[in-house]
């Protein structure tokens, strides 16, 4: 038993930091460029098709390349930014960079469920559009921004554990050098068992916190 837990716990916190980080700078990044998408649309707040089709375009070509092409392809930026491209650390810039797309596509999504009569009532009442973007959109789409979050944790944990193939640390990595390497199958197992685990928490923690709000 401890074999395992020494095996194991250094890889699964590798997993969690490079998944935390990766989210919290996803959201940064994903929030903004989903809400300009919204707004930006010919039938919106903030009409401007040439920002709004570059900006579609750009997310739709990130979004087309396969995550260990573009690990590999962002090699000298991610050195650039962190001096190495091995490593937990390493892995957060494709990480981020693979799951921003995504995640402004889903922000997309929830925002564009808002009843629009909501946002012409508050345009009616006067509202600017940085009023009706921060104190109509986003607390009415907050219930399915949280599913959407909760899907995007979900992409950036498999993501993680492709990154471990090349040298990225965490579980991926676990499993390539002891299950795969080393012909240990029962690492192999027991890191897709850990990750089924993670994957189950975090959906039903997101669901939960969902339909919180949303009952609210």
């Amino acid at each position: 038993m401890n074999h395992w837990i020494e095996l194991l716990t250094p890889s699964l916190l590798e997993t969690l930091y490079m998944v935390f980080i990766s989210v919290i700078f996803t959201i940064i990044l994903g929030l903004p460029l989903g809400i300009i998408l919204v707004v930006t649309d010919q039938n919106h707040i903030l009409p401007n098709p040439y920002i709004h089709n570059i900006l579609s375009y750009i997310i739709n070509v990130a979004r087309s390349l396969p995550f260990i092409i573009l690990m590999i392809f962002i090699i000298p930026f991610t050195r650039l930014v962190v001096g190495t491209t091995i490593g937990t650390t390493a892995a957060i810039v494709p990480l981020v960079i693979a799951a921003t797309p995504f995640f402004s596509r889903v922000v997309e999504t929830s925002i564009r469920e808002v009843d629009w009569g909501v946002v012409e009532a508050s345009i009616s009442m006067g509202a600017t559009p940085h009023q009706i973007i921060f104190r109509v959109l986003l607390p009415e789409a907050m219930s399915s921004l949280i599913l959407g979050i909760t899907i995007t944790i979900i992409n950036i944990l498999s993501y993680s554990a492709m990154a471990g193939v090349v040298g990225g640390g965490g579980l991926g990595d676990l499993a390539v050098r002891y299950g795969y390497h080393r012909f240990q199958t029962d690492v192999m197992i027991a890191t897709v068992i850990l990750l089924i685990i993670l994957v189950q928490i975090i959906q039903t923690a997101g669901n939960k916190i969902a339909q919180s709000i949303n009952k609210k």
